[in-house]
């Protein structure tokens, strides 16, 4: 078979649905347009949106925005040239890894130009074919991708699972021991979906029993959780234990980029052997330049992380008083999860945006299991206890009609002329 006429055959597990975008960026890859703020345009209308990860607000705030624009014109978005082990280094870099790191009690940290890739290339550095890795079964696709290519045994637990965590435990260390290697455990901070929390402290008591290291993934945490925002381990009483501490600055900092922390000997021997740094341009002056303000007003403004949290409760407190489903969410992540297939869940998302003037993001099968639907909601420290009320009122609009069976009796015409 010609590969092309292969991938034609198979559209993959999301793009199946593709049909359903007859009307261009409406279920994927939509535009929002406008201002980053609460209210922005949808097809040309004022929506209220609820599915940025700008938790702090700060991705339009005046003082970022005037700190990006004076970096990007004292500095262009050439500079530095070239791969920082080479020609891309400067002091402003070294000074936003070390702050990143003092921030979340760790020694020494490393700059990654981006989250995904970033994480995905340090741990293919951290571990190799004679080590064996232990990871949640809900972590981030990034994680996954970088096990897939690990060549080393890999065991998964199911979520939160700290019994079957310890089990598999049992075997990663007799395996590792028996080939030489050593063992890494992987979980995150905050999980995306879900919105709860990893259980770092019972997965640290097991370091009493079992030799191994820990690397959390706190993209969600960091900015968000613990009494400083130093993250989900802060929170929980355990940063200490964390032996390399990762995060994105694409959540609570609303930029580009990523770091990793840790003890100044591994993160050094790092620098040398994680491929997507070592291969890649240096990241931008301006993004640094921005990052030391993003991390300056997290540090310096806890009224910011305060908003946040008064929107979280108010709009988490609703929707459980008004009997929604949102799981064991303690994190800002708010998944409201519901019973119903793929073409209803098209029919709720398009009564959302058209009539009621609400944006969130849909997430269906094979995301989630087949006949479970999850409307997520990003709260920010922008959002406003009005809003929260006008979309709990929506909420319990569209739950009556999707038990009632409206969504589904539509179809997916429905849907399509809803839009028109």
């Amino acid at each position: 078979m010609d590969l092309f006429d292969k991938l034609l055959s198979d559209k993959g597990a999301l793009g199946q649905y593709s049909f359903l975008d007859e009307d261009v960026n409406y279920y994927f890859f939509p535009k929002l347009e406008g201002e980053i703020q609460p209210r922005m345009k949808f097809k040309g209308q004022e929506v209220l949106a609820w599915s940025l990860n700008n938790y702090l607000g700060l991705a339009n705030h005046p003082e970022i925005r005037k700190t990006d624009a004076d970096a990007a014109k004292e500095w262009g978005l050439g500079y530095p040239m070239g791969a920082r082990m080479m020609t891309g280094n400067s002091d402003l870099h070294d000074q936003l890894e070390q702050e990143l790191a003092d921030f979340v009690s760790k020694p020494t940290g490393m700059l990654l130009n981006y989250g995904y890739q970033g994480i995905m290339s340090v741990i293919d550095a951290l571990v190799d074919r004679k080590d064996v890795v232990v990871y949640d079964a809900e972590c981030h696709a990034c994680i996954i991708d970088a096990l897939r290519m690990h060549i080393g045994k890999r065991y998964v637990f199911p979520h939160n699972d700290i019994e079957n965590c310890e089990r598999q435990l049992k075997r990663a260390e007799k395996l590792a021991n028996e080939q030489g290697g050593g063992v890494l455990v992987i979980t995150e901070g905050v999980f995306g979906m879900s919105g709860n929390t990893g259980n770092l402290a019972a997965i640290a008591e097991l370091k009493k029993k079992y030799k191994f290291r820990l690397l959390v993934d706190d993209a969600h945490g960091f900015g968000t959780m613990g009494e400083t925002g130093a993250g989900t381990g802060e929170h929980h009483g355990v940063q200490d234990e964390i032996d390399i501490y990762f995060s994105t600055f694409a959540k609570s900092m609303a930029s580009i980029g990523a770091f990793i922390a840790g003890p100044t000997e591994i993160i050094n021997h790092l620098r040398y052997k994680v491929r997507s740094q070592i291969y890649a341009k240096s990241l931008p002056m301006p993004l640094v330049v921005g990052g030391l303000k993003r991390l300056d007003m997290l540090r310096t403004m806890p009224e910011l992380r305060e908003k946040l949290w008064t929107i979280v409760n108010a709009i988490q407190g609703g929707f459980r008083e008004r009997g929604f489903n949102i799981g064991t969410t303690n994190s800002p992540v708010t998944p409201v999860v519901l019973n119903g297939e793929v073409l209803e869940a098209c029919n709720m998302v398009v009564d959302l945006r058209e009539n009621f003037k609400i944006f969130c993001s849909m997430i269906v099968y094979p995301v989630v299991p087949k006949g479970m639907v999850i409307l997520r909601i990003i709260p920010t420290a922008m959002h406003t206890l009005e809003d929260v009320e006008l979309t709990l009122n929506a909420f319990d609009t569209i739950k009556t009609k999707l038990d009632d069976g409206v969504y589904r009796e539509a179809g997916v015409e429905g849907a399509m002329l809803a839009k028109t």
